[in-house]
């Protein structure tokens, strides 16, 4: 019974992500009202309120969700080298394809700047971990800006995949992604990428 619960929970939950995904595109959060979000999604407002205590916390629920996700494809403690790390990036590129619709809303004219930074933030410092060996005479300012320059181009690249309906394939991007990012970084670089 509680398998039958969870799953009805789990359903639920997913609905009304689908709905504010698909209302984000039309407007900003805050032009959302519960009640319109729960006739999209034909649910009733007090099955909203057993989950959520307003839209902003379902916003914040949703963020916070994907954001562990993306925490969990990219933690690794082991070192790995530049080389390795194209299964990482192409797992990335997945997670986003198949949550293509809440990520295109999250990162649409209508999303949440401050979430978007957030995600630049995580993916910036995981980042740093693998730049750091190769590019140790570079001072912190400087490596800093390299990889700000890294990170908006696979931001631009990814925006400009979700402006074109995820013409691609995820593995596809993920060897421009890393293939761009390579040719940026070789000038700096001490020791070639394994």
């Amino acid at each position: 019974m509680a398998e039958k619960m969870d799953r009805r929970i789990r359903k639920t939950k997913a609905q009304l992500r689908h709905g504010l995904a698909k209302l984000l595109k039309e407007k900003t959060i805050k032009e959302i009202a519960v009640k319109e979000l729960v006739e999209e999604v034909d649910i009733n407002r007090s099955t909203f309120y057993l989950h959520y205590t307003d839209i902003y916390d379902l916003m914040e629920q949703t963020e916070n969700d994907l954001k562990n996700e993306i925490l969990e494809i990219i933690h690794n403690d082991e070192p790995v080298k530049i080389g390795e790390t194209m299964p990482h990036i192409t797992e990335l590129f997945v997670f986003i394809a198949d949550n293509r619709e809440i990520a295109s809303a999250l990162l649409g004219p209508n999303g949440d700047v401050a979430f978007m930074r957030q995600i630049e933030q995580i993916i910036s410092s995981h980042c740093m971990k693998y730049l750091k060996p190769y590019l140790v005479h570079l001072d912190e300012r400087t490596l800093e800006r390299v990889n700000s320059f890294c990170i908006a181009g696979c931001l631009g690249l990814i925006i400009s995949w979700m402006k074109n309906n995820f013409d691609d394939t995820p593995e596809s991007l993920a060897k421009i992604s890393y293939t761009l990012v390579l040719s940026a970084l070789k000038p700096y670089m001490t020791k070639i990428a394994e």
